[in-house]
């Protein structure tokens, strides 16, 4: 390809709007230009990139034994009324009618469609399992959306959905899929960490993400430094090294605590660390008040207290539940003597002669032992895990990192298949729901991870598997007969070897030409220019800095074949 004929607009300065780096860079590396918030078209070099993504994804799916199809944008919205989620997703939703006033939604996803073939084509346990994937543009109306394709409101998503008689099968397919999505982020050269996740609006039980690191991730994840377990913040289990304490349990204590509320306040007036105190914190859940107990030195985990209690709605008390409910005083309330039901987070349990609120202003109460001085209705995980915990799996230590999300795979259980009639007569000639499991890859998503997790101040370096091409030749000086022959013969040379090479033949300043090439990221650079022409020798640069060096033209073919293949 020449860059004479060929339309790759470039941008010395990012639009004012683009915040994060992947938006600048794949804006003024004209990878895709802006349309409207949220939408964005994808130009040529943006457009190889995201086939590249896409057929790496399409052969490892086929790998694992999925089939392809194609599903429509529009979906009636009969189909989501069945689930219930048309008023769950709120307006998140694009909604649209048409002129005989039917609704339609334009899909966010599409459990409620392919499960609905699924239950119309589908009738004996002899047709399944069946695993059904699409590569499809999705629409979410995001309130603000921003971070140009990481949260855009049309996006490209493949989403895979499995069918089975059995848990067993689920879970085979389900392993498939995990081993499919490690090797679909590995293929595109991203540093990444499977995690264990919530369902989210999805809903189902088993849930894993694939997260690319990245210091600008939306997401802390934590892992362990032996073993491979890895979960969100929300999902990751907290365990702490609590040795058995030799010091014996104390007669309880008033202490006068004047104006001191908080856990830091409380510390430093009574000199004591803070995971010596338990915190009481009040939440309604589902309109009833809980009392929730942790160490004082740990935030309390929202979706853990909600996954604990079985309830569906939850917030923390404001001033004016603390005025409804006047037994609970604000900033001292503990959990002995009553009458709400008790949440204890498990380290609750270990630790001797803990300090709490007393109930009363001004008031706390020292060497509290959990059994003897209080017991709980439930005793649980309810805190975040932090860095340096004891890993759940191996007794490692867990570390933490930032990461975008770009991957998600869930076991839904019979949620959709019930909901949508999607059944099979099994081997006794019995009815039964289908059990369903749901994979989703973020491609767009995907493209902008791989430049938040690999760029520099000059601009994007492309992973070799994913980069529009892979080797671009810059000629310095077009009027050069010399330089204009040696370039051409290395070009046709490189096309006849099946490499991707793009020539920039334009009459622009070598500068120019340089930037250019380390904005758009090309994984290797050819420089034909004084050192040609005066040693007789070509400039390769590898774009992520680890190599640079002068050759010979006989050795660049073999020199660039180890590079990239």
């Amino acid at each position: 390809m020449r860059l004479s004929n060929y339309f790759a607009p470039t941008l010395r300065e990012a639009p004012a709007e683009a915040e994060i780096i992947s938006h600048k860079l794949l804006i003024r590396a004209g990878m895709i230009k802006k349309v409207a918030a949220g939408i964005y078209s994808f130009l040529p070099n943006g457009k190889r990139v995201l086939d590249k993504v896409e057929n790496i994804i399409r052969e490892e799916m086929n790998a694992a034994g999925a089939r392809e199809v194609l599903m429509p944008v529009l979906q009636p919205a009969d189909l989501w009324q069945k689930t219930g989620r048309w008023d769950e997703y709120g307006p998140e939703m694009m909604r649209v009618k048409d002129r005989n006033e039917r609704d339609f939604a334009l899909g966010p996803t599409h459990e409620e469609l392919i499960t609905s073939i699924v239950a119309a084509e589908v009738r004996s346990y002899k047709e399944l399992p069946q695993n059904l994937y699409q590569i499809q543009v999705k629409f979410r109306d995001e309130i603000r959306p921003r971070f140009g394709l990481m949260r855009a409101r049309e996006f490209i998503m493949k989403d895979a959905y499995s069918f089975h008689t059995s848990q067993e099968s689920l879970q085979e397919t389900y392993d498939k899929m995990s081993v499919a999505y490690s090797n679909i982020v590995k293929r595109c050269g991203l540093k990444f960490k499977a995690v264990k996740a919530e369902a989210g609006l999805i809903g189902g039980d088993a849930s894993e993400e694939f997260m690319v690191l990245a210091s600008t991730g939306e997401d802390m994840i934590l892992y362990c430094n032996k073993c491979e377990y890895g979960a969100n913040i929300e999902q990751a289990k907290a365990l702490r090294d609590y040795k058995e304490e030799k010091e014996k349990s104390e007669s309880l204590k008033e202490v006068d605590t004047p104006g001191k509320k908080s856990i830091g306040e409380v510390s430093e007036f009574l000199n004591v660390e803070p995971e010596r105190l338990a915190k009481t914190l009040v939440y309604l859940c589902d309109s009833e008040p809980v009392l929730v107990v942790l160490p004082g030195d740990r935030e309390a985990n929202e979706n853990k207290i909600k996954r604990a209690t079985e309830c569906k709605e939850i917030r923390l008390f404001n001033e004016d539940d603390f005025d409804k409910y006047e037994d609970l005083v604000e900033g001292y309330v503990g959990p002995m003597d009553q009458k709400y039901k008790i949440i204890v987070d498990e380290d609750i349990v270990k630790i001797k002669n803990m300090i709490i609120g007393a109930n009363k202003n001004d008031t706390h109460l020292i060497n509290v032992n959990y059994d003897r001085d209080f017991k709980a209705e439930i005793v649980a995980d309810i805190k975040y895990a932090c860095e340096g915990d004891i890993c759940p799996s191996c007794a490692g230590n867990l570390g933490d990192a930032r990461g975008i999300e770009v991957g998600h795979i869930f076991q839904l259980g019979t949620k959709y298949s019930e909901a949508m009639g999607a059944t099979y007569v099994d081997e006794n000639g019995k009815n039964n729901p289908m059990l369903m499991g749901c994979y989703g890859i973020g491609v767009t998503r995907m493209i902008s991870a791989a430049i938040e997790q690999n760029h520099d101040e000059k601009g994007i370096i492309w992973p070799k598997n994913i980069a529009p091409f892979e080797v671009v030749i810059v000629q310095t000086d077009m009027k050069d007969e010399k330089l204009n022959k040696a370039s051409q013969e290395l070009y046709n040379k490189l096309v006849d070897k099946d490499f991707e090479v793009v020539y920039d033949d334009r009459s622009e300043r070598a500068g120019v030409k340089f930037a250019d090439a380390d904005l758009i990221g090309y994984p290797v650079q050819v420089v034909f220019g004084k050192t040609y022409i005066n040693d007789g020798k070509v400039e390769l640069k590898i774009r992520d800095g680890h190599k640079k060096e002068n050759l010979v033209f006989e050795d660049c073919i073999e020199t660039i074949s180890k590079i990239l293949r």
